[in-house]
């Protein structure tokens, strides 16, 4: 059975989506563990544990990901 790692396009945007997340954290000087509190504030809860190993994987949600992007105030995106 195929999984969505087997397909190359899928691996491309996931990490599209995982360069773009931690390059936000690391432009706002954001750690995991700031995005950890930062999203338990939105009552959505990560250890900075799970968040490393969730970004590091990129497999992650589209909901997940603007989730992020709103804990750490990211109103603007240059997606290439």
């Amino acid at each position: 059975m195929a999984t969505r790692k087997d397909n190359p396009v899928n691996v491309e945007y996931e990490t599209r989506a995982k360069n773009l997340l931690k390059g936000e954290l690391k432009r706002k000087g954001v750690t995991y563990a700031q995005l950890a509190e930062k999203l338990a504030a939105m009552d959505i809860h990560e250890t900075e544990r799970n968040l490393n190993n969730k970004i590091s994987r990129g497999g992650f949600s589209a909901a997940f990901l603007l989730q992020c992007l709103n804990a750490i105030g990211s109103e603007n995106l240059h997606l290439r």
